[in-house]
């Protein structure tokens, strides 16, 4: 299906094609699994709409329509009046739209933070005052600074609330944040009456100290979904914007890459990506192939070989015959698979959530019942008022918000000095139930370093003439081979160096003829029939000497059985993907003790075999390195990805690990499932607090100040027992 813009589209269309045509929109106000199914919902009622489908991580709505039956502006219409405000689909407008959007919340927590200390410490000055016979005159002195530094702070910090709440009500509809908006504003403006009548109590407190708590949760949750929404839009960065197109006269103009057509010729330099997938017409090279198989080494690239867009030219200029391009091409495949997978992550309902679902009705009626209950029974209205907003207040979700947030920032806090970096807001709740690992190979259970392993069966001489010759090539096996070499080694005159792609390097040294690279190229034996150990290899041929083979192997991490046996111990699965050869992953599996293993594994064929494994119940934790792997990064229950790895795979990944060892995989798993028990010991303290406090304040037995107070310490309470976390073995 074609992607196009709402003003593409017109709006008199009167034929009705018979397959559908896809718009993509940008929509805002999105924040939970409710916005999406009200979207998902009402669009699917509409007239002309086939299929809709929102993905929260990248706030983009996808939908297939019917030419005739609807337009573009009639949908985007449609969704911004159910206060989703809709437009054409910008990735560069989200990222700079979510920047600003962390900014204003960062901003509204410092001012809500600065104000509740202030307030807070005015407010003990008088309720000790109380007690040490404090004068009215100071009293109201002190209310009234804490009105002047309370109310400003309220109208600014509670702007993301108060917004959220209005559109929520003028669609007819209740979140979390109608019964926090109503709390804060009528404890401030109760307190600001109370003020002016020169009362006992005003409750300036309660309204600032709970817009700070919940800023805190709300930015946390938005830095999770900024990070997560930036994966696939960031893999399309690999796509080139223009190519060079070599027309039938042979000469190249340059094109735009969203005007490539099939059977076009491109012309591509050495060091430029591909634009578009397409076989080889002239000219050989080598093509870094990461992106579909995760290998660091080269593919050799000749006439007819079939290359991929994003993919990179490495040695020489090529001509390339376009079969597929724009959304056809295996670049665009990738990052669908990708966003359908986050699509999945973005409706993992948490526990918050699905104690959120009934919270503001219930709340709602509680308070509702209480004002009408005391009304009726004492006539007194200021009353019956307050005693509804202390039920509002000591019944606000601070336990409830704080639950998952003050548990995420202990154990991040841990993992960092594990050196695993947290990226995903629920990625330690996800963790925590994964019962299966797939590891991929290269970079992963390996350092995706080649290194020399047969150095010390080589004369030094040979040695010394092939790392000089490699010295001259960017092949990661000639600088793999450069390393091998002895820093003190003699330096070796060259001349006439040349480098052939696909064959290797040749050169005079002095008389000498030299030549590195293929079996073919130095004229030496096939791998098959070479002694000694496989692996990728280079020969050098010297002279009429005998060719000499240089075996390279990817080393496995140090730790890497270790680890192995210490997750099956935790009672977790493993098993290996990985698009290497055969050979080399069986032997990778048998020296760690996997069983289960599959080679030559593109990414659909992983994404595939995650959607196996979770259609038979498993929750698969996904541990990868290479772009090759960010779909199924973003496929499984839950990912890690090595800091060694492509930018698109850690940001793909819910959580990042340091270093050469492989020790924290584990260790993120022990602590992700002792944070699940925290948090899960959180809701229970939440529900406690709630079952003692919400019938003393319906009694009428507590102020505001007080039900703050309550509010505060249940907070208090949450945020100790997730400090506990530091003390787990």
């Amino acid at each position: 299906m074609n992607q196009v813009s709402a003003a593409a589209i017109p709006a008199d269309a009167d034929a009705t094609p018979a397959v559908p045509e896809t718009l993509h929109l940008m929509v805002e106000n999105v924040h939970c699994a409710g916005c999406i199914k009200r979207i998902e919902g009402t669009l699917a009622t509409t007239p002309g709409v086939v299929a809709s489908r929102v993905n929260l991580s990248t706030k983009r709505l996808r939908v297939d329509w019917l030419p005739g039956l609807t337009t573009p502006d009639a949908i985007a219409e449609t969704v911004t009046d159910l206060g989703f405000p809709a437009r054409p689909f910008d990735p560069t407008t989200l990222e700079d739209g979510g920047e600003a959007e962390d900014r204003r919340l960062l901003k509204a927590m410092a001012v809500a933070g600065f104000a509740a200390a202030n307030v807070m410490l005015l407010s003990v000055s008088v309720w000790s005052g109380h007690f040490s016979g404090m004068g009215i005159a100071t009293r109201d002195l002190f209310h009234w600074v804490s009105a002047l530094i309370a109310l400003p702070a309220v109208v600014y910090a509670g702007m993301p609330f108060f917004a959220s709440a209005a559109r929520a009500l003028a669609n007819r509809a209740l979140n979390m944040d109608v019964p926090i908006s109503l709390a804060v504003i009528l404890a401030a403006g109760m307190s600001l009456q109370q003020t002016m009548k020169s009362a006992e109590h005003a409750y300036f407190d309660a309204s600032v100290t709970l817009l700070f708590f919940l800023l805190i949760g709300r930015y946390l949750d938005r830095r999770a979904r900024t990070k997560a929404r930036s994966a696939a839009t960031r893999l399309l960065g690999l796509r080139a914007a223009t190519a060079m197109v070599v027309g039938a006269d042979g000469k190249q103009r340059a094109v735009a890459t969203a005007d490539l057509e099939p059977g076009m010729v491109l012309a591509v330099a050495a060091g430029e990506r591909l634009a578009a997938d397409g076989v080889i017409a002239t000219g050989r090279t080598e093509i870094d192939t990461s992106l579909v198989t995760g290998e660091s080494l080269p593919h050799s690239a000749q006439p007819d070989d079939a290359v991929y867009a994003g993919t990179l030219n490495l040695t020489a200029p090529v001509e390339v015959r376009i079969t597929a391009a724009g959304e056809d091409t295996l670049l665009a495949e990738i990052v669908r698979l990708m966003e359908a997978a986050e699509q999945g992550r973005a409706k993992y309902v948490k526990l918050a959530d699905r104690a959120a679902r009934i919270y503001a009705p219930v709340v709602h009626i509680l308070a509702g019942g209480t004002l009408i209950g005391w009304w009726l029974a004492t006539g007194d209205w200021e009353r019956s008022l307050l005693t509804a907003v202390a039920v509002l207040i000591i019944t606000c979700p601070c336990a409830l918000g704080l639950a998952v947030p003050a548990v995420q920032v202990v154990a991040s806090g841990r993992l960092l000095q594990r050196g695993v970096l947290l990226k995903a807001a629920d990625g330690l709740e996800r963790l925590a139930q994964a019962d299966h690992v797939v590891f991929d190979k290269t970079g992963t259970l390996t350092l995706g370093e080649p290194a020399l392993v047969n150095g010390t069966d080589i004369p030094p001489e040979a040695l010394h003439l092939a790392a000089a010759l490699a010295a001259h090539s960017r092949h990661p096996l000639a600088r793999a081979l450069v390393k091998a070499a002895a820093t003190d080694a003699p330096s070796v005159a060259l001349q006439d160096i040349k480098e052939m792609p696909g064959c290797g390097l040749s050169a005079m040294a002095g008389s000498r003829p030299l030549r590195l690279g293929s079996p073919a190229w130095c004229d030496a034996a096939p791998a098959a029939d070479a002694a000694g150990p496989a692996g990728p290899e280079f020969w050098l041929k010297a002279g009429d000497d005998a060719p000499v083979r240089f075996v390279f192997a990817d080393r496995l991490r140090d730790d890497a059985r270790a680890t192995v046996e210490r997750i099956k111990a935790l009672g977790l699965t493993v098993e290996l993907l990985s698009g290497d050869r055969e050979d080399v992953v069986r032997a990778v599996a048998a020296d760690l003790g996997i069983d289960d293993w599959r080679a030559q594994c593109p990414p659909d064929a992983k994404v595939q075999r995650l959607k196996e494994l979770a259609d038979q119940g498993r929750h698969v934790l996904m541990v990868g390195d290479g772009l090759n792997d960010a779909p199924a990064l973003a496929s499984g229950h839950a990912s890690l990805s090595p800091a060694s790895a492509a930018d698109i795979s850690q940001t793909a990944a819910d959580m990042v690990f340091q270093g050469r060892s492989l020790a924290p995989v584990a260790e993120a798993i022990i602590v992700a499932r002792a944070a699940t028990r925290h948090v899960k010991q959180n809701f229970a303290l939440a529900l406690i607090y709630n079952i003692i406090a919400v019938p003393v304040a319906v009694a009428g037995l507590v102020t505001p100040l007080v039900a703050a107070v309550a509010m505060s310490s249940s907070s208090i309470l949450v945020t100790l027992n997730a400090l506990r976390l530091k003390l787990v073995k």
